[in-house]
């Protein structure tokens, strides 16, 4: 698999893409990432709450906003559309932008219906444009420099991953919609590390997991596991895992960061840690070393109050799938690897609800889903 991510300096081209942001809740971070980058001019954002729309056009003073998809659909001023709106509405609206011929780039988890997934491969084939996943987590320092140096050859072969995301989220549940039948932690929040063992190890063959909801969920009204642990068995039968923990206290982060990903390798081993700008490696010579980074790279990363937002990681991202779009390679996660993902986490929801192991291979039939489609 290609990986280029966050070479600033590596292409001579630099056409700037003209983009669209849809969904200014988390695309607040888009707003900001563009609004900050040579390789994009924001054209237009939009929002079905105008309230919303009225408050991002001040704190960012930019005026060109609308309520209506459709003003920026049949735009001929826009390149491509960053799709941040609620999981059921990401097929339509990915399905929408294709068809009149933008680029897209859209959050995890991609879309929430495998069913859907034969339509945008077709859609893309046919509109010859480029999708590419927000996985954000990919694009944070640590995380590139713990992929640089495992390319690198620093820890040699790899053995097993091990991920996690645990977060205090008890204020999330004040959302109305996250207490609805159809929110699950699962996609919103295991997305993240379940990703980064697809990094490092595309092909899951099977997957078997426990998920309970704990009594402050319950408690709250959450309707679906908020705590999950699952173990992944590649094709070549190396082993993975990652949990999840959402509606409980956490760790100081000085211990226990809330995301980390850890590569097992033949000769050393490496952790890159989340929010904190952390990263551990035992190298192959036996050296062992704790790099962090300064208040720049902080202040390029968190630009908004606490660690809300992500508008570093979202810059990175979007210049990676610019150069993308102006060198002719493939920026991953893109649309075949988005939908593989997607069907690793069905087939983890399904383990949680039969309490047996789940092939993902099923899970890709009965949504009559071929391997080689998605590049497996």
């Amino acid at each position: 698999m290609e990986e280029v991510i966050n070479n600033k300096n590596a292409y001579k081209n630099n056409i700037m893409l003209r983009l669209g942001i849809l969904g200014l809740g988390e695309g607040r971070s888009t707003i900001s990432a563009s609004l900050a980058s040579k390789k994009f001019k924001l054209i237009q954002i939009c929002d079905a709450n105008k309230k919303l729309c009225e408050e991002r056009a001040l704190e960012f003073d930019f005026q060109n906003w609308t309520t209506n998809y459709e003003d920026m659909l049949t735009s001929d001023k826009i390149d491509m559309i960053a799709i941040y709106t609620p999981d059921h509405l990401h097929f339509e609206h990915i399905k929408l932008a294709l068809e009149h011929g933008k680029h897209v780039v859209c959050t995890k988890p991609f879309i929430d219906d495998l069913g859907q997934a034969n339509v945008l491969l077709e859609l893309a084939k046919k509109s010859r444009k480029r999708i590419f996943v927000g996985q954000s987590s990919r694009f944070f320092e640590p995380a590139m420099r713990q992929k640089k140096d495992f390319d690198a050859g620093l820890i040699g072969e790899l053995i097993t991953i091990e991920s996690h995301y645990h977060a205090d989220h008890r204020w999330f549940l004040e959302k109305g919609w996250s207490l609805k039948q159809s929110f699950k932690w699962l996609y919103g929040g295991l997305s993240h590390p379940v990703d980064f063992i697809r990094w490092y190890m595309p092909d899951i063959e099977e997957v078997m997991g426990y998920g309970m909801l704990s009594s402050n969920g319950l408690k709250a009204g959450l309707k679906n596991q908020d705590t999950m642990h699952f173990i992944f068995k590649a094709k070549d039968g190396r082993i993975a895992r990652v949990s999840g923990a959402y509606t409980g206290p956490t760790q100081p982060a000085s211990r226990d960061s809330g995301m980390s990903c850890i590569l097992r390798g033949t000769e050393g081993a490496s952790q890159a840690d989340y929010h904190e700008l952390r990263y551990s490696v035992t190298t192959k010579t036996g050296e062992e070393k704790i790099i962090t980074w300064g208040d720049s790279t902080l202040k390029h990363y968190f630009r908004f109050e606490g660690q809300s937002h992500h508008a570093g990681e979202y810059q990175n991202y979007l210049e990676y799938f610019a150069d993308s779009i102006n060198n002719n390679f493939t920026a991953y996660p893109d649309l075949k690897e988005g939908i593989g993902t997607v069907a690793l986490l069905q087939a983890m929801d399904q383990s949680l609800e039969t309490g047996l192991p789940v092939k993902v291979d099923d899970i890709l039939k009965a949504n009559h889903i071929t391997r080689e489609s998605i590049g497996l």
